[in-house]
């Protein structure tokens, strides 16, 4: 009934949705980050990592599960990305080891670094993993060093089993070479500290702490907005990586015909960049809303899903090779078997009971918002 064309664009589609709810969770990257800028106290910090602390597992679970997809059906980028580039991706989970560390053992009796040396940990992971997952993803529009050659596994007298290799000895980290993934590193970044910062207004009832939380997401809004349009102007005006009877050649202007080609991206993309400014615009000028989070992050999930179809659909070469164009990887040509994208179709259908489960686990956890009365009352602390 569904054709093996309809899987592969399932597929990109599910994984698309999962990047997006990734770079929504960062709001617990972004609001790390903002320990020691917004607290000026002991208490004040505490109250900004128990907060975190309730959801930091989410943003981690979001990764592996985003991964874990790619593995599944796309396997030739999982090999060649993760085992190419895999400094960006070590570094990136490396961060996320350090946190997960620091909130287990900032508390613990006979911490011998002491509380801070953790929390600085969170803050590390809170620049690192944004702006690394937005140079990594930016590399889906720019263009890595690497080729594929299909014909190696199993070539000559000897198997040969990587049948994709990185041009480079930098593996991944030569993608801060190029200033236009830096610039979307960076947008990234500052979108996590807005996330956080609104997270933190809805989920602290601080009096002192939420003014600093206005006005910082006022700032970090402002260095947002700059990278992010930025990068969009150069999006839409540089060649992109159009397939043709399975050829992948320089398309002129390639990702705004995509847009324009495709009506429903062009509103899911409209419609994220609008509720975010929604988010962000009432938060500042209703000093008594507290839901920005809420509007900014269905927003966040709905621009990141937008960017990553324009990458994958309309005959476009989702990962391109700036080596080799005919090396690049399109859905066609990187796919699991038909097989094994449908019935794994099957399976993803459990994902909205998960979604459901998570928002009621969510809504479970913030009952009420967490205040200093409550953070000394807390059995439980980070």
């Amino acid at each position: 009934m569904f054709s093996y064309t309809f899987f592969q664009q399932y597929w990109w589609f599910l994984i698309s949705l999962l990047g997006g709810l990734l770079v929504f969770l960062l709001f617990v990257q972004g609001a790390n980050s903002l320990i020691f800028t917004l607290g000026r106290s002991e208490e004040e910090r505490a109250l900004i990592v128990n907060s975190t602390g309730r959801k930091w597992e989410f943003t981690f679970t979001t990764l592996v599960t985003f991964g874990g997809a790619f593995f599944a059906a796309f396997p030739l980028f999982y090999s060649t990305s993760f085992g190419g580039a895999y400094w960006v991706w070590m570094l990136i989970l490396a961060s996320f080891v350090f946190q997960a560390v620091a909130y287990e053992f900032q508390s613990k009796a006979g911490n011998v670094l002491g509380r801070t040396a953790y929390r600085r940990l969170l803050v590390a992971n809170g620049f690192l993993a944004p702006f690394l997952l937005g140079t990594a993803v930016a590399t889906f529009f720019t263009g890595s060093d690497f080729t594929v050659s299909k014909d190696a596994m199993g070539a000559g007298e000897a198997l040969v089993p990587v049948i994709s290799s990185w041009g480079n000895a930098w593996h991944g980290l030569d993608a801060l070479g190029n200033p236009w993934n830096i610039v979307l590193g960076m947008a990234v970044f500052f979108l996590s500290r807005v996330l956080g910062a609104l997270y933190l207004i809805n989920n602290i009832g601080d009096g002192e702490l939420r003014p600093r939380m206005r006005r910082q997401v006022l700032t970090d809004a402002v260095a947002f907005l700059i990278f992010f349009l930025a990068f969009m102007g150069r999006l839409f005006t540089m060649d992109g990586y159009g397939v043709e009877d399975g050829t992948v050649m320089l398309v002129p202007s390639k990702y705004l015909h995509n847009l324009l080609d495709m009506p429903a991206t062009l509103v899911l993309l409209a419609a994220g960049v609008v509720l975010v400014l929604i988010g962000i615009g009432r938060t500042l000028l209703r000093p008594a809303f507290v839901r920005g989070i809420w509007p900014a992050g269905t927003g966040t999930v709905l621009t990141v899903l937008a960017l990553l179809l324009l990458a994958g659909y309309n005959d476009t070469a989702f990962y391109p090779s700036s080596t080799d164009l005919q090396s690049s990887l399109t859905l066609a040509n990187s796919c699991s078997s038909e097989f094994t994208l449908r019935v794994m179709a099957w399976v993803s259908l459990f994902i909205p009971f998960v979604l459901a489960y998570i928002a009621y686990a969510w809504h479970a956890i913030d009952r009420k918002p967490l205040t200093r009365e409550e953070l000394a009352d807390e059995e439980h602390k980070y």
